[in-house]
C-alpha cells in the first residue's frame, strides 16, 4: 500500500487578524463578464477517464496577406496546461487517491460533494494550477479511495463530517505540508468548515460552492416525524430494501436523470461525467457507504460551523439549484466571516463543473486577495 513516511509538517500559528465586521454585499455576475479572454473550452484540455491533461499542439497563424503571401508564417506556440497527476496516500491504513498539479503558489485542496470524487474538479485543476499548487482528494468511501465497511466500527458511524475533516487536515499536514485554502462543493463545504473548526491553523480560507444546507438533518424535521425517520433509516440499513434502492440508482440512466435535475445547463451532463460519477459507485463497498450517508441525519449543521471558523470565507451559489435553494443560501451573506456572497446566474448545484468559466476566476481572485 502506498504511503508517505515523512513526518507531519509543523504548521505556523494561524493568522489572528480577522476581517472587520461589515455589511456584506451580494454580488450577481453576468456570465459574459467573467470569462477570461484567453480561456478556451475546458473540455479541449482534458482526456477522458481520470482527469489527466494533454498538451495542446502549436497553432499556426498566418500574417500579412495570408498563406499565399511570400512572407514567412510565424509559429505561435500555445503553452500547454499544467499536467495533472494522480497518486495515493496511506491514511490510517487506508489507501486514499488524490490528484495534484502546479509547482508554485498557495496550496488549494478541492473537496467534492456526495457521490462524487476528485474527477469532478477536472475543469478546474489545470486552470488553478497556473497560479497555485492544487490538490483534489477522494474522501474516504468515495471515488477510488478505500471504502471500509461502516459495520466494522464500534462507534455509531464511521462516515461522518468529523472523519472526513480529520482526513483533510491530515492530508494538508502530511502531503501538502502547508496551510491551504479549502475549495468545496455541496457536502464538501460542511467537511471544509468542520476541518477549519477542528484545526484552524491549517486552513487559510474557504470557498463554499452551493454548500449543503443539510435540510434532512434531524434537527430540521418536525418532532412528530423523527421516529418515522429513524425507522426508515433502519429499514434501509438492515434489510434488502436499501440495496435494491442503490441498484436502481446506480445505472447510467438514473445517474443521468439525477444530474439533469441538479445541472441547469443539461448539455454539461455528458457521457464522460456520468462515468466519472457512476464508475466508482460500482466498486466493492460503495453500496454500504451510500446507505450509511443517506441515513446520516445527525452531526454538525453548516450554519453552526461557520460561526466558529477563524478564516475568511467566500460563498458562491448557482441560482438554479433545485436542492439547495439560493433564497435560503442568502442568509450566509450575513455571517461576519463571509467576505462575499456571489450569485451565479443560470447555474445549478455543481458550479465548478457546470460553469468553470465563472467559478475559476472567483477562486483565483479570492486566493490572491488572502495570500500574503
Amino acid at each position: 500500500m502506498a504511503g508517505n513516511s515523512s513526518p507531519p509538517l509543523s504548521l505556523p500559528p494561524p493568522n489572528s487578524a480577522l476581517l472587520p465586521p461589515s455589511r456584506l454585499k451580494i454580488a450577481s455576475f453576468a456570465s459574459h463578464g467573467l470569462r477570461p479572454s484567453h480561456s478556451l473550452q475546458a473540455s479541449r484540455f482534458f482526456s477522458k477517464g481520470r482527469g489527466f491533461s494533454r498538451s495542446l499542439k502549436p497553432s499556426f497563424v498566418a500574417s500579412g496577406e495570408g498563406i499565399g503571401s511570400s512572407d514567412s508564417i510565424p509559429i505561435v506556440a500555445i503553452p500547454s496546461e499544467p499536467q495533472v497527476r494522480t497518486s495515493f496516500w496511506n491514511w490510517r491504513g487506508y489507501r486514499i487517491r488524490y490528484q495534484f498539479s502546479g509547482e508554485t503558489g498557495p496550496a488549494l485542496v478541492l473537496v467534492h460533494g456526495f457521490g462524487a470524487n476528485s474527477d469532478h474538479w477536472r475543469k478546474n485543476i489545470s486552470f488553478l494550477a497556473k497560479s497555485s499548487r492544487v490538490y483534489s482528494i477522494d474522501l474516504i468511501g468515495y471515488g477510488y479511495s478505500d471504502k471500509p465497511n461502516p459495520r466494522d466500527f464500534e462507534q455509531d458511524s464511521f462516515y461522518t463530517f468529523e472523519t472526513w475533516a480529520a482526513q483533510v487536515n491530515d492530508f494538508c499536514e502530511e502531503v501538502v505540508r502547508d496551510r491551504a485554502f479549502f475549495i468545496c462543493n455541496s457536502i464538501g463545504g460542511v467537511v471544509g468548515l468542520q476541518a477549519a473548526v477542528l484545526k484552524p491553523q491549517v486552513c487559510k480560507g474557504i470557498v463554499l460552492l452551493n454548500i449543503s444546507l443539510r435540510m434532512l438533518h434531524i434537527k430540521k424535521q418536525p418532532w412528530y416525524g423523527r421516529p418515522f425517520i429513524k425507522s426508515f433509516q433502519s429499514i434501509l440499513r438492515n434489510t434488502s430494501v436499501g440495496k435494491l434502492f442503490f441498484n436502481a440508482v446506480a445505472t447510467p440512466e438514473s445517474v443521468r436523470s439525477i444530474l439533469c435535475q441538479c445541472y441547469h445547463d443539461t448539455s454539461a451532463v455528458t457521457d464522460e461525467l456520468i462515468q466519472i460519477i457512476l464508475q466508482p459507485g460500482l466498486e466493492p463497498g460503495a453500496v454500504d457507504v451510500f446507505l450509511e450517508f443517506i441515513c446520516y441525519s445527525g452531526g454538525p449543521l453548516p450554519e453552526e460551523l461557520i460561526l466558529q471558523v477563524k478564516c475568511p470565507v467566500l460563498v458562491a451559489w448557482g441560482d438554479k439549484d433545485p436542492w439547495e435553494p439560493v433564497e435560503l443560501g442568502k442568509a450566509y451573506a450575513d455571517f461576519d466571516t463571509v467576505d462575499d456572497f456571489v450569485i451565479l446566474p443560470d447555474v445549478g448545484h455543481c458550479p465548478q463543473d457546470e460553469a468553470p468559466h465563472l467559478v475559476n476566476p472567483l477562486i483565483e481572485k479570492f486566493v490572491a486577495r488572502h495570500t500574503e
